[in-house]
């Protein structure tokens, strides 16, 4: 008589295929459960809910504008002046600096944003890594009046050699022209170069960066592990995968935390408020002295506003918030088309 071992005697077929559990209940397919049902409802409701907030939202600045636009009309997106309590006021100069100092903190920040995020997403060692999302977030989460006081009493007195020296070699540029400037004189220097657009981007460009570089590094991490492995078999270096498959696969990432940062660059108050020289002229030399924004007007003259003035101010608070859902609906649709290209070429 002989005695096989398990798992060495001839086999008597084909093995059965695994087969689910009979016990087991499996919905028809095309079925929705009801607590998918639920979950789908609290999504939809939670999405209505947001939109109407943003809409009453529009609609309670648009009333309150109602009286202001009525008496400016056109006018009050060519005049520079802010003297509503004589019926001579518009936003040119205050939209002109929030774009310019929005513009200016995103440069800067864009590029450092996306530094830091491709450094812990992909060099970054594992024990490293989740520090420096720790730290990135702790800075996000710094208030804006901190960055305020760091701007005003100590970037401010160390950034004028910068300034100056930007004027000096680039002066060319229409953007960093100084008016009656002199770049070689020191005590001109530190009045002329002080509460500057340029300072105020370099502010803002520090509190959007958190932001955009978490954006950034999440949709990085998402991008897929065989076609990295794949394009590293294939003798690509690390900069050479990245380049093939992490920042097309990100390009969407990319846009949209730039948007978004360049969305709260634009709607920046205490910390712009406490480093600018608010001018209301149309300044568009970002190293000189005097600039203003449509936050910090609002922040300066709110206090002492009469109620014609207050409603000159919720119209500047409404061309904020066009401005702001003009530049998110763009930048929707850009990062669609990048995570729609992304997809194709994978």
């Amino acid at each position: 008589m002989s005695v096989v071992a398990p798992g060495l005697g001839q086999s008597s077929g084909p093995e059965p295929e695994a087969r689910p559990d009979d016990g087991a209940k499996r919905a028809p397919r095309g079925r929705i459960e009801p607590v998918d049902r639920v979950f789908r409802a609290a999504l939809g409701g939670s999405g209505a809910i947001v939109l109407a907030i943003m809409l009453l939202v529009g609609v309670f600045l648009t009333y309150r504008a109602a009286q202001a636009l009525g008496v400016a009309k056109f006018s009050f997106l060519t005049t520079s002046a802010w003297e509503p309590d004589s019926r001579h006021f518009g936003i040119a100069a205050v939209l002109t600096g929030t774009v310019l100092i929005g513009v200016t903190a995103i440069v800067l920040a864009v590029p450092l944003a996306l530094g830091t995020a491709l450094y812990i997403s992909e060099y970054a060692p594992r024990r490293l890594r989740r520090t420096l999302i720790s730290l990135v977030d702790l800075m996000a989460a710094v208030p804006s009046v901190v960055f305020g006081l760091w701007g005003a009493f100590f970037l401010q007195g160390h950034v004028v050699g910068l300034s100056r020296w930007i004027s000096t070699y680039f002066g060319w540029i229409p953007v960093f022209q100084v008016d009656g400037a002199d770049p070689h004189d020191p005590l001109q220097a530190n009045t002329v170069y002080t509460s500057s657009t340029f300072i105020a981007g370099i502010v803002v460009a520090l509190m959007v960066t958190p932001i955009a570089c978490s954006v950034m590094r999440e949709t990085f991490s998402q991008a897929p592990a065989g076609e990295r492995e794949g394009a590293l078999a294939l003798g690509s270096t690390r900069w050479g995968m990245i380049r093939a498959v992490v920042l097309p696969y990100g390009r969407g990432g990319v846009i949209g935390g730039t948007m978004l940062g360049l969305g709260r660059a634009f709607g920046e108050t205490i910390a712009v408020y406490m480093i600018i020289s608010p001018v209301f002229e149309v300044q568009p030399h970002i190293l000189q002295n005097g600039a203003n924004s449509v936050s910090a007007l609002i922040a300066l003259r709110y206090g002492s506003a009469s109620d014609f003035g207050m409603s000159a101010l919720m119209a500047a608070g409404l061309a904020l918030f066009l401005l702001t859902l003009v530049v998110n609906f763009i930048a929707s649709s850009i990062a669609a088309r990048g995570r729609s290209g992304a997809g194709t070429e994978a």
